[in-house]
């Protein structure tokens, strides 16, 4: 998470079940006389046992499809959608190009991120633990929708998920609190408010606060590999520390300006923004081979030697720092990606000058701030002696290693991803599946491929169908029957198989195909009561309604419980009883909705007496102060 963890109790309390809410706890009043060492022996395991518990519930809601929905279904509701179409471009566009060009690998257990952009006024971002990205509409605007800044917070949410981080915090959380305790009923070193202020410190200066540096360092490298620019973070954390101390009127973001209370301890489990920044603008200078920093957030210098001082480019805000970091983020890109002065295209620009490199938008500010000084021929002469440094001081080399070292580390994450066991392999086709059922075809065929990579394939007819069905979810109808056909062709014994190319029949509005692959399914096995419930649904369709009666008179009698798939004009013949329950659920549903519409219009009207009362109050005012004049 960029700032806030305000999102995460929420998120528990309403999704994992039998977790460990810290305030409810039942402390004991009086410490115990001695120390027992088997109880203590207990208690250890008691705290393992807790961690252990803790983190397969919340690596389980990582896994869940529909409970990646939820998250997003919540944050919506919880927040409001933004409804800014440009804010909800940019994120889309910025994490579109994270996600297909970055250098990243999810685990076997993790799902495909999602994300959405919501009207929070909190300057935001997080991570759930289902890989839902949220974005407050504060933190878009607060960052002047900048994408390499937006890119380098929303990277850094990657990491998070990535690494599973909120799943394993909670659960070290939970250890940590049960293990201090334990200890305090054996000892009882302090009365129990102390040891919640104490537990709470701990848990977020040993547990939270490393995994912000590492999300830190994992979002640089994956906003880079995407090809966003390199000075993108140090300048969103300085643009986030801006914001947060002359902006935002929310005092829980405020950072203090005193530099002696900076260095304070707090209960903070974020590191301070300033130390964030320095850290990200030393990734940068290493990212370009140790050649370029940036002196006084103002002037970029190669090796030490000051090439050029930037200025404001904006009219609304002082963006000189941001422009610095950008300037000496181009630089750090170019010195990266060339192992030699050719690669920058040093030529004539036509007007007396030297252009350079690409048009690429990450070269824009160095580009500009060059050609405005006439700077050209001094940039290739610093740059052409930074490469000539290189061989004694072997900085290329190291930037080389730790490349290799990032390489080989995704690599053998790749390998543990393709070696899946068949357990894990047949859950990433269910979530491929689940997700076709939500229309989401891009998650559903992300999950099919890591399935078809996978060397414990189980069922290769089954992910192939399944597979068919997600590509006529985005559309694919004539990739969707290839796949569809073949895993048909290599199992007809599964009714499934038959049924999910039904489903792809009838997105393409094949109904007659559809209903003959039902009843191919029926052949299979009659008892499979999705046979009859497709059917009955197709047969409606068609406004054949004795047929579709039938098919919801069978499908009932054999999932009873599932009545409320069959619409009400059928299941009042089919079940007097069940049509009953619908109608007083439907009646309840109803109630709520008509009462929850009144509560939003008399929250309205109570708005619109207010603002009517603030503005007679203003005219008021201002009638009594000409008076007065």
């Amino acid at each position: 998470m960029l700032y806030l963890y305000s999102w995460k109790k929420k998120l528990l309390a309403a999704l994992v079940c039998g977790t460990l809410s810290f305030s409810a706890i039942a402390l004991p009043a009086s410490r115990a006389e001695a120390v027992d060492a088997w109880a203590v022996a207990a208690q250890s395991l008691g705290v393992l046992a807790a961690y252990k518990s803790s983190l397969a519930s919340i690596l389980a809601l990582g896994n869940d499809v529909s409970a990646q929905v939820q998250s997003a279904r919540q944050d919506l509701h919880e927040n409001g959608a933004d409804e800014n179409h440009h804010d909800v471009e940019v994120v889309n566009r910025v994490m579109e190009q994270l996600i297909s060009k970055g250098d990243y690998v999810l685990k076997v257990n993790s799902l495909p991120f999602t994300w959405g952009v919501n009207n929070s006024s909190d300057f935001n971002a997080s991570c759930f633990p289902t890989d839902y990205i949220s974005v407050n509409r504060a933190l878009v605007r607060g960052l002047e929708c900048d994408e390499d800044e937006i890119a380098a917070v929303l990277a850094h949410e990657m990491t998070h998920g990535i690494e599973q981080h909120s799943a394993k915090n909670y659960a070290k959380a939970v250890a940590q609190y049960y293990g201090m305790s334990f200890l305090n009923m054996d000892a009882g070193l302090m009365d129990w408010n102390k040891l919640n202020a104490l537990a709470s410190y701990s848990i977020a200066k040993n547990v939270t606060l490393p995994t912000e540096y590492d999300a830190d360092a994992g979002g640089f490298y994956i906003m880079t590999s995407a090809g966003f620019n390199p000075g993108g973070p140090a300048a969103a954390m300085y643009r986030m520390a801006y914001y947060l101390t002359y902006e935002t009127r929310n005092v829980l973001e405020y950072q203090d300006l005193d530099e002696k209370a900076k260095e304070k301890e707090t209960f903070s489990d974020h590191p301070e923004t300033e130390l964030r920044e320095k850290r990200l603008a030393q990734m940068m200078t290493d990212y370009g081979c140790g050649h370029v920093t940036v002196k006084d957030r103002k002037t970029v210098c190669l090796d030490g030697q000051d090439l050029l001082s930037v200025d404001w480019t904006r009219d609304d805000y002082d963006n000189t720092v941001e422009n610095a970091y950008y300037v000496a983020g181009g630089l750090s890109k170019a010195f990266h990606d060339y192992d030699s002065l050719s690669g920058w295209d040093f030529r004539p620009d036509g007007e007396g000058g030297l252009d350079f490199l690409t048009d690429d938008r990450v070269y824009g500010p160095l580009r500009h701030f060059v050609a405005a000084g006439n700077l050209g021929s001094r940039l290739q002469q610093l740059v052409a002696e930074a490469y000539a440094k290189e061989a004694s001081s072997g900085a290329r080399e190291k930037m080389k290693a730790a490349e290799a070292a990032r390489r080989q580390e995704h690599s053998e994450a790749l390998q543990s991803v393709y070696e899946a066991d068949a357990k894990a392999v047949k859950k990433m086709r269910e979530n491929g599946d689940a997700y076709s059922d939500y229309g989401m075809g891009k998650q559903a065929l992300w999950e099919f491929a890591r399935v078809f990579a996978a060397k414990n394939l189980d069922d290769e007819a089954a992910s192939l169908v399944m597979c068919g069905r997600a590509k006529a979810v985005e559309g694919d109808y004539v990739g969707a029957l290839d796949y569809a056909n073949r895993g048909v062709a290599m199992d007809s014994k599964n009714a499934y198989n038959f049924l999910n190319r039904a489903d792809i029949y009838r997105m393409m509005g094949d109904r007659e195909a559809a209903l003959a692959d039902c009843a191919a399914a029926k052949k299979v096995d009659a008892e499979n009561p999705y046979s009859y419930l497709i059917g009955a649904q197709i047969e409606d369709e068609m406004e054949w309604k004795e047929a579709a009666l039938a098919d919801y008179k069978e499908f009932h009698r054999l999932r009873p419980a599932a009545f409320r798939h069959i619409p009400p004009e059928y299941l009042e013949k089919i079940s007097a009883k069940d049509y009953k329950t619908y109608e007083k659920e439907k009646a309840e549903k109803d109630k709520a909705r008509a009462e929850a519409w009144k509560k939003k219009q008399e929250a309205k009207q109570a708005n619109a007496g207010k603002a009517k009362d603030v503005k007679k109050s203003g005219a008021a005012t201002a009638d009594k102060a000409a008076k007065s004049k």
